[in-house]
């Protein structure tokens, strides 16, 4: 934490000193932090024994998934958790770019291999160096995105060389080591070298192993786009190959990128967009965010000056992090805006990739906005178990699936390790206990494919391994306790651990420096100088403590019930057109019945003809907006379905409305060519006017939409890509576009899970000539009109106590009753009137001011209207 801090001065602190000052900080916060333990009021301490435990815990979970990949999936790059096997690319269902990770080269593997030495397995590290040197593979024939392969595999390679080296260098074990392990990371660095071949710099995203990019062999390279962070995200482990091994190529080529990017970057805002032409540098994707498609970019900027010291890299972080708290940042959320009109929100959701951004902020030593996300994530962690992958600004799932990630994990540490409080043990307490508790299967650990229902995914992604298990033993660890100065190192955005000595002894290779130009910024505090203790916290030993609360129940979650006092209000009633319940309901006020205790003065009367004043308890509140998706389907109507076989679909956001389509969309099915649907489609004459079958991945639903639309497709069904989703375990979600105007996109888009999918692939492959219908779920042939409910329309009318008595009423009346525990809707027959009992209806009214049948009455008995 040390070096981190000592980085974040000016080239004049570092010569002076800072390194000294920043320690003398450390020592600081340490008393700080252990002064505001004793004033801590939220009981959060953690004695030595409770850490040992945890960490103890931590150390089976790992055993637990490392052991379950070697037993059940090596040597394949991933472990299948549920099946307990390993996933081998081409073996599997294809799941689009996920897939792109997968190179055939024992991903979970290498991605490990430095969580072994952190957590002291250095016999396991040991072998498990043995191993890659010996099982692995870099010249296969498979396409990869570079991007993935650079942080998880060269990181890892990188990472795994720096440790053995240094157990080395002891004297105590890895004699035999010969840097075996740079070997490789250089031929893999050569591999992925023929990607950065374009016009502008700025690499492909994909490259094949053994052909690389042109090559006609290749299968790729025709890609124009990458996003910010596939670009931005290659200079630390680039950088440290080039000084590591003395070739400067790669470095030379990791800058380029980033010089790229900063020149692209809009002027006005400072901000970059998401998605870029990699051949002329035009933005494709002009949302700004911290969260995917740009997320590590920012990170890199930050950590290549910690590591290499080059002060250009700090200058242009600042200059993106000032834009950033300026137009995306409202605490605590983290918005994507227009990069060109950065005042406009482009969506009304976050990813949870942006829970990395606090760990960012504390290296920046900007407290206070890293204790309000990091605690806005934590509530929203409370209310669904984990972190989705994506959720609203109201905090309701968006997307519900959780891969395991350890974004969040990251954040609690870095602000356990800057603050000291014990808080953050906690959380990191409840991620060990959900992850246990919700995740663990037989066979390792699995991702959730849905947070409101639990289900599970048959993945268990390298990151798990590679980042999860250090960031939470490191938390519970004392730096006695680890086998080495985890100050020493810098994490990559792998958490692989690179040494901040290579700045020093091993300087910049030669033509490496990059010239310093003067930026013209606001500066703040943190701009160019060392941290002050007194900024972090400010003579309150409770600084962290007093920023969380106020976002202590940001969800609702843990919230006590306070009653609101007892109001007044005047309704006007006469001459508004509304009955009395709907103009409440058009106020947005819920209606709670009145005790006797609270009625007050019961016997206030009106003070002039058709007003009259009621007192209630009325809770005025913004009922959460809950996305309505109206279920779809997709109808086999050829023999020998005719009709029979119905698929539940989901809807999107954009294109044809199928709702308004009396008789909804029929064509034949032709699966596109290629099946993802990302670029050019080869058998357009085949989808002219007919419904294309596409897979989900690569590109964005829209991006597809647009290349089936220009090859003559009439419709689109979607499948999903993740193996065994289905609509019965799966809430449906609509889809969306990608951020800009979707307004050309004419045609009907639904999308299937992959089991629903399945059902019409396999259609097609026997029957090779389908028709299918797409239309809304209650339009499908065959399929009987639901019987709309009962409904009655009810005048009231508010009279006089004792107004009524003696009148005759003619016919059956309805008399609304107000008692001390519900609102009773009664019928009162003519016999009744005349004092015959007749069985009473009951009615409740929910604070929607809806009518619903109560649980004791049976539907069939409620009388027409």
């Amino acid at each position: 934490m040390q070096d981190y801090m000592r980085r974040t001065g000016n080239k004049q602190c570092w010569k002076m000193g800072c390194a000294s000052a920043t320690r003398m900080m450390l020592k600081t916060l340490l008393v700080v932090s252990l002064f505001g333990w004793t004033k801590c009021q939220e009981g959060q301490n953690m004695t030595p024994e409770e850490k040992v435990v945890i960490r103890d815990q931590i150390v089976e979970m790992f055993d637990h998934a490392y052991g379950s990949y070697m037993k059940y999936a090596y040597p394949a790059d991933e472990l299948m958790p549920l099946s307990c096997r390993g996933r081998v690319r081409g073996q599997e269902p294809n799941r689009g770019d996920i897939d792109d990770s997968l190179g055939k080269f024992s991903l979970t593997l290498i991605d490990t291999l430095d969580t072994l030495v952190v957590l002291n397995k250095l016999d396991e590290f040991e072998d498990a160096v043995k191993k890659t040197m010996r099982d692995v593979r870099l010249d296969n024939d498979v396409v990869v995105s570079v991007f993935e392969t650079n942080i998880r595999v060269l990181g890892g390679l990188l990472g795994a060389h720096v440790m053995s080296d240094l157990l080395r260098q002891r004297g105590e074990r890895m004699q035999w080591y010969r840097d075996e392990l740079l070997h490789m990371a250089k031929e893999l660095g050569h591999r992925l070298l023929p990607a950065f071949n374009t016009t502008s710099g700025l690499p492909y995203p994909k490259v094949n192993l053994r052909y690389g990019v042109l090559n006609p062999l290749s299968r790729t390279g025709t890609e124009s786009d990458t996003c910010t962070a596939c670009a931005g995200t290659m200079i630390l482990e680039f950088a440290a190959l080039s000084r590591l091994s003395g070739n400067s190529v790669f470095e030379e080529h990791a800058r380029k990128a980033l010089d790229v990017l900063w020149e692209r970057r809009q002027r006005g805002s400072d901000l970059v967009g998401t998605v870029i032409n990699i051949h002329n540098g035009e933005w494709v994707r002009r949302d700004s965010g911290v969260g995917a498609g740009i997320d590590s970019y920012y990170e890199y900027l930050m950590k290549a000056y910690i590591l290499l010291g080059d002060n250009v890299f700090l200058e242009r972080f600042n200059v993106h992090y000032s834009a950033i708290m300026k137009y995306i940042s409202q605490p605590p959320l983290l918005l994507n805006v227009h990069m060109h009109n950065p005042t406009v929100s482009v969506r009304s959701w976050m990813d949870s990739l942006l829970a990395f951004f606090p760990g960012l902020q504390v290296l920046r030593g900007d407290l206070k906005p890293a204790i309000e996300t990091h605690e806005m994530l934590y509530q929203v962690t409370k209310q669904h178990k984990f972190l989705p992958e994506a959720f609203t600004t109201e905090f309701r799932v968006h997307w519900g699936q959780h891969l395991l990630r350890p974004e969040f994990a990251e954040s609690t540490y870095y602000l356990y390790k800057a603050t000291g409080d014990p808080y953050y043990l906690r959380v990191g307490q409840s991620i060990v206990e959900k992850l246990n508790a919700y995740a663990r299967v037989p066979c390792g650990f699995a991702a959730v494919q849905d947070v409101r229902t639990g289900t599970h995914e048959d993945r268990m992604d390298s990151f798990f391994l590679a980042e999860m298990f250090k960031y939470l033993y490191l938390m519970f660890s004392e730096k006695s306790q680890l086998p080495i100065d985890i100050d020493d190192y810098i994490f990559t955005t792998e958490a692989h651990l690179l040494p901040i000595s290579l700045s020093t002894t091993q300087p910049p290779c030669q033509g490496n420096n990059t010239e310093t130009v003067r930026i013209s910024q606001e500066e703040d505090l943190f701009t160019h100088s060392c941290p002050s203790t007194e900024t972090l916290f400010p003579n309150n030993p409770s600084f962290a403590k007093t920023i969380r609360d106020g976002y202590k129940y940001l969800t609702g979650v843990g919230r006590a019930f306070h009653p609101l006092p007892i109001r007044e209000i005047e309704l006007p009633l006469h001459d508004n057109g509304l009955e009395p319940v709907e103009f409440l309901k058009s106020m947005g006020i819920s209606l709670t019945p009145l005790n006797e205790a609270s009625t007050g003065n019961t016997g206030r009367r009106k003070e002039h003809k058709g007003v009259y004043r009621i007192k209630l308890v009325a809770e005025v509140s913004q009922a959460p907006e809950e996305e309505v998706v109206v279920p779809h389907v997709v109808q086999l109507i050829s023999p020998p379905f005719l009709g029979r076989t119905v698929l539940t679909a989901g809807p999107a956001k954009f294109g044809m409305d199928l709702t308004k389509q009396e008789h909804g969309v029929k064509g034949s099915i032709v699966k596109a060519s290629p099946y993802t649907a990302c670029g050019p489609i080869d058998n357009a004459v085949d989808l002219e006017g007919n419904i294309a079958v596409a897979l989900r991945g690569d590109c964005m639903f829209a991006a597809k939409a647009r290349w089936l639309q220009k090859a003559g497709a009439v419709g689109v069904i979607f499948i999903d890509h993740r193996e065994g989703s289905n609509s019965e375990e799966t809430p449906l979600f609509q889809m969306v576009g990608d951020g800009d105007s979707t307004e050309d996109i004419t045609l009907p888009l639904v999308f299937l899970f992959s089991r629903e999918g399945a059902v019409l692939t396999a259609a097609l492959e026997k029957h090779h000539n389908v028709d299918v219908l797409l239309l809304p779920k209650e339009r499908q042939l065959g399929h009987d009109k639901m019987e709309k409910p009962i409904s009655m329309n009810i005048k009231l009318r508010l009279a006089e106590e004792g107004e009524m008595e003696g009148e005759a009423a003619d016919g059956p009346t309805l008399e609304f009753v107000l008692e001390n525990d519900e609102v009773i809707l009664k019928e009162v027959g003519e016999e009744e009137i005349r004092g015959e009992q007749q069985s009473e209806q009951q009615q409740s009214c929910t604070k929607e001011s809806h009518w619903t049948e109560p649980c004791t009455t049976d539907s069939s008995q409620i009388p027409d209207s």
